[in-house]
């Protein structure tokens, strides 16, 4: 079952159009990773779904309900946590906490368990006296997360919940996601650090000038990007005579030679639709006396994907 579903999303800011007849279905429990460059209509996706933005035409559902008809039973449904949060002066977290626990509904008898729980979840028991201006960028951000817990939402749409983070930060950021999807949550989130995508959400879609160009496994996204697959290979002794081997191959685009370091490769380029496959070639190395010390085959980045994606060489 579709938990977020978009059909013919439009979004236009007078002749500018953010969105343009956008198609998304994620299903529930799903952690869709949604990549764009700067400008794609990511955040715009995202605040129509989060019911602050109507569309210009097209609609966008959430469980069945129609953001612009039904927000008041979508918004219940979903936590949205924004690139940045903002908090009173001199508030303390469970100042913080307290106030949108109210604004949410949360029984006065219920809310200091609820907070304690979420503060325990995202690890910040220990910050719960300190003032929300004065935590670092990272306890900001797994701050808003808590705040978006306080009423246990089925869906978090997450825009850029990384950006600005150091490494460590980010570290901790990713293992709480991880926890949300073991818990079923149907989560959404934009980013441009892909490599966290690509460990994260088991969907991707790729959007560029407002429209998608592509929704997918990471697998399937990886598969798509390829120019051709590239096969490292180091032979014990007679590198030039294997490269020519190679090279005579039908279903071999090229065959570079490699010299790094101490490591001499041969970096052998596959076709895009070549039956040959890298056990193909270590069989024909050896029945021509070569022997193997590597055979591996490289792997494409996300980043690397989503280049070429948005370049326009797959739409």
């Amino acid at each position: 079952m579709a938990m977020i579903e978009t059909v013919n999303l439009t979004k236009k800011y007078g002749e500018l159009v953010a969105l343009d007849n956008l198609n998304l279905s994620i299903d529930e429990g799903a952690c869709f990773g949604f990549i764009g460059p700067n400008g794609a209509g990511k955040t715009t996706t995202i605040k129509i779904l989060a019911t602050l933005l109507k569309p210009t035409w097209g609609e966008a559902r959430i469980d069945g309900k129609t953001v612009g008809y039904q927000n008041h039973l979508i918004r219940p449904l979903i936590g949205y946590v924004p690139d940045f949060m903002g908090a009173y002066q001199d508030m303390t977290v469970a100042e913080y906490l307290e106030f949108f626990a109210a604004c949410y509904g949360l029984a006065a008898g219920k809310r200091e368990k609820t907070i304690a729980d979420v503060l325990a979840l995202t690890d910040l028991s220990h910050k719960n006296s300190s003032e929300v201006n004065g935590l670092s960028r990272g306890t900001q951000q797994r701050l808003a997360v808590a705040r978006v817990l306080l009423h246990d939402p089925k869906v978090l749409l997450m825009d850029e919940p990384s950006s600005g983070l150091d490494p460590r930060a980010r570290i901790e950021m990713r293992e709480l996601l991880k926890e949300l999807r073991r818990m079923g949550k149907t989560i959404l989130i934009s980013s441009h650090i892909l490599y966290e995508l690509a460990e994260l959400c088991n969907t991707v879609g790729v959007v560029e000038q407002g429209k998608l160009i592509f929704a997918g496994s990471v697998h399937e996204i990886m598969a798509r990007a390829k120019v051709g697959q590239v096969v490292q290979i180091v032979v014990e002794e007679r590198r030039s005579e294997a490269a020519e081997l190679l090279r005579r191959l039908k279903g071999v685009l090229s065959v570079d030679l490699i010299d790094d370091g101490n490591t001499h490769r041969m970096d052998v380029t596959l076709e895009p639709n070549s039956l040959l496959s890298p056990s193909e070639l270590a069989s024909r190395l050896l029945a021509n006396g070569f022997r193997l010390a590597r055979l591996q085959p490289e792997q494409i980045s996300l980043e690397t994907a989503f280049m070429r994606l948005t370049k326009g060489i797959v739409s």
